[in-house]
């Protein structure tokens, strides 16, 4: 880049940031005063959001692309970033909240990721003159520009480190002019976005003049992760091997099965791309054969996170986490498919790993929109399924969380709670209005039931004191444990330790209460007896056993054979051979 043109790039990213400093601090003097665009959510919102990223497209860009081509790409972005904010103020926009309330810290990230990746698909294309550049032109971008961020904000940073030095030097000499000065937003917000652009331009200019330089550090850094991957496939493989000794029990009492797998393959997918890198120059033999291995120890830890989430969404409907990991374990089975037919392929290094790279960053891009627009909003998602599960009998009007619908699903909650309130079951429609005029979502408190009515067999047998005095929880309780409870009580060992449980009965089924050290917990349930069956006449009967040794084993009271199915947090789903139940 010639000297002409240099300054005129330096001109006109200063522009940028004066001007989009200047914006934020109108936008945030407007929210503090309460006045218009700050009253008007569907407007503030894209607003805010579009001046707080888009920007940065043409900052990074400026010299690369050409004009026509940067002013169309920042158009498309501003584009879907304001379909986003408005999105974002329309759902969770409340009648007596303004400005930037509706917008979720989620939101920001969301934008700025699908930003990120957008760029740096569009950038190498650009420059290319074609719809795909070469591989090596994406990761040389992807390493450059996020050396360049980290120059940018560390230089901002120090320029605030030093106006707060210069602030508290001369207020100890009774000068407190520079100390109001910083604190002013109106000098606060230009400047910042000033800095910030100048440190951009510089950053530009260096790692042009130093490409080779920033590209060797870059490669160093690399490696050094890459060696990590021998280690994470060790243990991957030692996780993966151990399962069938250990069931998978531990590993679904830990309540984020489904989050910690996910956060394994993408430490191997991270450690994967280390080891490849450009994919121009094939690493030591160790990585190689270690990336090999990691793509396929991908496979089982895809499968068991599908079958996680698939228990718990299966037992207790979409939640808006859930609909988020369903999101992620979609990223997740597709680098494993192409990581897989990567190692595979022994006449070239992994080479599938480069379309497979490229795909599912354009499938990232895809998925993050739909996300955050009413095409897969978790919160549209989830209120549906959980109203579906209420509406066919899954869930009791009793048992289901109107407040749910009420406080944490934006506009769609409560859509679904006023026509909840129209419904023809008198119990759903007095909830639903109960949870409509609430102002604030209340805390739950633990309850302590009753259990001076429940029958106790066999005859002569008793709750333990520790069950009776046990504080619940309306998740950790079963369909039977509440105030005034009546139910059925079996005192048995279930799983042969030698310890008995509690077996409550709602007269369909049977809930299985373990003492653990910390408390009693529901783990598993029967299925429902056959309609009009007296469960009580059976106990009374008995007499009651488990079935013989098999890989399955079932509660057997008098002639009727029960099986048994997990339940609740502790074991979220295992199969009954996983529960200690053999």
């Amino acid at each position: 880049m010639d000297k002409s043109s240099a300054r005129a790039a330096a001109f006109t990213r200063l522009a940028i940031g004066l001007a989009q400093g200047i914006a934020l601090f109108l936008l945030q003097k407007a929210d503090e005063g309460k006045s218009w665009p700050a009253t008007a959510p569907l407007l503030y919102a894209p607003l805010l959001l579009c001046v707080l990223t888009v920007p940065l497209i043409p900052l990074s860009a400026l010299s690369a692309m050409r004009r026509a081509a940067l002013i169309a790409w920042t158009a498309v972005a501003a584009a879907l970033v304001a379909i986003i904010a408005v999105h974002a103020a329309w759902v969770g926009a409340a009648p007596d909240r303004l400005g930037a309330g509706p917008l979720s810290p989620p939101v920001f990230v969301a934008v700025a990721a699908l930003l990120f990746i957008a760029h740096h698909l569009v950038q190498p294309a650009e420059a290319a003159g074609k719809p795909v550049a070469p591989y090596a032109d994406y990761f040389d971008l992807v390493g450059t520009n996020a050396v360049r961020l980290f120059l940018s904000l560390a230089f901002t940073g120090a320029f605030w480190l030093l106006l707060f030095l210069a602030g508290a030097l001369f207020k100890l000499i009774g000068v407190e002019a520079i100390q109001k000065l910083i604190g002013e937003t109106a000098f606060a917000f230009p400047a910042t976005g000033l800095m910030f652009a100048a440190a951009v331009h510089m950053a530009v200019q260096l790692t042009e003049a130093r490409a080779g330089l920033v590209r060797g550090v870059r490669t160093v850094g690399l490696v050094l992760l890459a060696w990590l991957l021998p280690l994470m496939v060790v243990i991957a493989g030692g996780f993966l091997a151990s399962l069938p000794f250990t069931g998978l029990a531990p590993l679904w009492s830990t309540k984020a099965a489904a989050s910690l797998l996910l956060s394994a393959a993408a430490a191997l997918i991270i450690l994967i791309n280390a080891a490849y890198q450009d994919g121009l120059e094939p690493p030591n033999a160790i990585l190689r054969w270690a990336a090999r291995l990691a793509s396929l120890l991908l496979i089982p830890i895809v499968i068991l996170t599908a079958y996680a989430l698939w228990l718990r969404i299966h037992q207790y409907g979409l939640t808006p986490d859930r609909v988020m990991a369903v999101t992620y374990l979609i990223v997740a089975t597709g680098f494993t498919v192409g990581y897989t037919l990567a190692a595979l392929r022994s006449a070239t290094w992994m080479k599938p790993l480069e379309p497979t790279n490229l795909v599912m960053a354009a499938v990232s891009v895809l998925l993050l929109i739909a996300l955050f627009t009413p095409i897969a909003d978790p919160a549209r998602l989830s209120v549906g399924s959980q109203v579906k599960r209420l509406e066919a009998g899954k869930v009791s009007a009793d048992k289901f969380d109107f407040q749910f619908l009420r406080f944490e699903s934006g506009r769609y909650g409560r859509l679904a709670l006023e026509r909840l309130k129209a419904s023809r079951e008198p119990e759903i429609a007095r909830r639903a209005g109960e949870a409509d005029v609430l102002g604030a979502r209340p805390q739950r408190q633990p309850e302590k039931p009753d259990f001076s009515g429940v029958k106790v067999y066999p005859l002569g047998a008793k709750l333990p004191d520790s069950f009776v005095k046990q504080t619940w929880d309306a998740e950790a309780r079963g369909s039977c444990i509440g105030p005034g409870s009546v139910c059925k009580a079996l005192i048995f060992d279930v799983d042969g330790d030698g310890v008995d449980e509690v077996l409550l009965s709602n007269g369909r089924a049977l809930d299985v209460f373990r003492s653990t050290t910390a408390g009693w917990r529901l783990t598993a349930r029967t299925n429902a007896f056959c309609a009009g069956l007296d469960i009580e006449a059976y106990l009374k009967s008995g007499p009651v056993r488990m079935s013989v040794p098999t890989r399955r084993r079932d509660l057997l009271i008098g002639d009727q054979r029960l099986v048994l199915s997990p339940a609740g947090d502790d074991c979220a789903g295992a199969p009954p051979e996983d529960m200690g139940l053999h």
